[in-house]
């Protein structure tokens, strides 16, 4: 097997990884690495949500979104969460709680999206980062489920995390 870098980027890395298959023949794979990632579900209350109208660039779309961000090199999940929460939201949570993880696309991508809940909820402002669009909006819970489950909210990420919590809570 022999891995080539292709490209390195700000957050991912691309290779080429060529190896042999179980025939004996020669695959070539495009594979894309990533340093994983944090989604967080805000709980404001026992009937509401916080959620995000995010700007997604590469599909030239705004979707609904959870908070969520990429991990920093050596930071532990619960701080990026924190992290991410306060500055996509404003809010801090006391108590958290982990839904364990998933894959995005494990067909051509490695990040491994750590799923969190948070509550116990304090306001505050939030500080998005230069080049995101964020606009957090609570969301009754009840709509939030719905708009997860009639295709209002497209991002996979935020569909998985709700529809656990919905089995979970």
């Amino acid at each position: 097997m022999t891995r080539h870098i292709v490209h390195r980027g700000r957050k991912i890395q691309v290779a080429i990884d060529v190896s042999t298959g179980p025939d004996g023949r020669e695959v070539r794979r495009d594979m894309i690495f990533h340093p994983g990632a944090v989604v967080i579900l805000p709980v404001v209350d026992a009937d509401h949500i916080c959620l995000l109208r995010n700007y997604r660039f590469v599909i030239g779309e705004t979707l609904w979104e959870l908070p969520a961000g990429t991990l920093e090199p050596n930071e532990e999940l619960q701080h990026a969460a924190r992290r991410e929460l306060l500055e996509e939201t404003g809010y801090t949570a006391a108590k958290w709680r982990s839904l364990g993880y998933l894959y995005a696309s494990p067909g051509v991508l490695d990040e491994k999206l750590h799923l969190f809940i948070a509550e116990e909820l304090t306001p505050g402002p939030a500080h998005p980062e230069a080049d995101e669009q964020l606009e957090p909006k609570v969301v009754p819970w009840s709509k939030a489920l719905a708009m997860a489950l009639d295709g209002t909210i497209k991002d996979a990420k935020t569909i998985t995390s709700i529809l656990l919590w919905d089995r979970l809570r």
